[in-house]
């Protein structure tokens, strides 16, 4: 790392007609006596939860035996390069979701998953469930960013009132829980999330909104003189950072524009929220990279990701699979079907995957943004065709900070509950608690 006298604060922001962009981090963000080691600096943690809903297609999750990986399983192997980053942990199970008192499997298995505690059986709006681990992390790292944390998913939350056995469609919409009255939903428009990010035109007014989406000016553009400035008084890293930051912001704004004009002629047909591209990858990758910039920026350092939600009807016509996902979910033990299922499990990590090859080639530190970051890629259902609730299928997927030894699979006694995982996970962010939800202790194996 490059020491030099100027200091830049983390929360430097730049300012032009209105417009703010915040900046990745930056050599000069460390003050010199940091960097000589005379004074301690705080890590910077990140944890991201991702989910994927209607179980798994198991003979292709779990490695045959455990200890190192020689290699992943199919429906990780998109992360091939970076096994040893990849720590697969089996039998941990979610008690909780067989407690819930009504409801079918998928709103117990995405209503629980971050809590631990069951959830009010209710199909109206005075769902109740507890504060989400997420959000047990978020209180505590908010300290330090401007967004305490950020709930993104694919699939729109717009559903109402009763969903999965005619439990709130809330259990079913977002995993992440402020409190025990408060649901975050997730936001999948990427429009939505980079004025999250970036801001708008300074009015919630529709109008102001769409004019300030049609304008064919960057954001990038009212902020050049501010950007120039300071690429003349940082070192050369700091310019290289800076020059790669503000290509990738101007990137998405592209891409953002072009879903948007798709999107525009589309509307009548398929009436679809503009800004959302209509190709799942696409739209997938877009909103990883939005969520690579905000980790980057340091915006916030907790996130969660629903591929897909639970009971998604989606079909992939894309990679071979026109099967609606739920039904095929049902696979009865079919070969044909579990092959199909693990289809769109694989294709589904693989998006995730995108995500951690970027932050891995992405400058941070003495190393790169993965080494700082710490993963959890799972969801609340094994079998997909018993929606069983045990031996779920977890992988922790993170860098040499994070607080895993990868490249490993590791086994836990039948019916640890998850609940022991993020006991351990929090006391990793600097956030140790006692106890949650239904947990009866850490785990002791994200080290080996």
């Amino acid at each position: 790392m490059i020491i030099r006298k100027m200091h830049l604060s983390r929360r430097t922001m730049l300012r032009g007609l209105g417009a703010t962009l915040a900046l990745p981090l930056l050599d000069s963000m460390v003050p010199a006596l940091t960097a000589l080691g005379n004074t301690a600096a705080a890590p910077v943690r990140r944890l991201g939860v991702f989910y994927v809903p209607n179980g798994m297609s198991m003979p292709y999750w779990f490695p045959k035996a455990e200890g190192p990986l020689a290699e992943l399983p199919p429906t990780l192997r998109s992360l091939a390069e970076l096994k040893d980053r990849v720590l697969l942990l089996g039998g941990l199970a979610d008690e909780s979701a067989n407690l819930v008192r009504g409801g079918g499997d998928h709103a117990r298995s995405a209503g629980t998953f971050l809590t631990g505690v069951p959830f009010k059986f209710t199909g109206g709006a005075d769902a109740q469930a507890s504060i989400s681990m997420d959000q047990i992390a978020a209180q505590e790292l908010s300290k330090e960013t401007q967004l305490a944390s950020l709930e993104l998913g694919i699939e729109s939350n717009a559903m109402l009132g009763a969903c999965d056995g005619g439990a709130s469609c809330a259990y079913t919409n977002t995993i992440a829980w402020r409190t025990p009255t408060t649901p975050l939903p997730i936001e999948n428009d990427p429009r939505a999330v980079f004025e999250r990010l970036f801001g708008t035109s300074g009015s919630t007014d529709k109008a102001a909104r769409l004019d300030r989406m049609t304008r064919d000016k960057s954001i990038l553009d009212y902020m050049s003189a501010e950007i120039s400035r300071l690429g003349r008084v940082v070192g050369p890293r700091d310019k290289v950072k800076i020059d790669e930051y503000v290509e990738a912001v101007r990137d998405i704004e592209r891409r953002i524009q072009m879903a948007e004009a798709q999107n525009t002629r589309e509307l009548p047909v398929f009436d679809q929220p503009t800004g959302v591209p209509t190709d799942y990858a696409e739209h997938a990758k877009l909103m990883m990279d939005l969520l690579a910039l905000a980790y980057q920026t340091d915006m916030t350092r907790i996130s969660t990701f629903m591929l897909a939600r639970e009971v998604s009807a989606h079909s992939y016509p894309e990679i071979g699979v026109s099967d609606s996902h739920h039904p095929l979910s049902h696979h009865q033990d079919e070969a044909a079907k579990l092959d199909r299922l693990h289809k769109i499990n694989e294709y589904h990590f693989q998006q995730f995957a995108y995500l951690v090859k970027k932050l891995a080639s992405l400058p941070e530190g003495d190393g790169t943004m993965l080494d700082y970051t710490l993963f959890l890629y799972g969801t609340g259902i094994s079998d997909s065709n018993t929606h069983f609730h045990d031996d779920l299928p977890i992988a922790l997927v993170g860098g040499k900070n994070a607080g895993i030894v990868g490249g490993r699979y590791v086994r836990h006694p039948k019916g640890t509950p998850l609940t022991n995982l993020y006991v351990s996970i929090l006391g990793n962010l600097g956030v140790p608690v006692e106890k949650f939800g239904d947990s009866t202790g850490p785990v002791t194996t994200l080290r080996g």
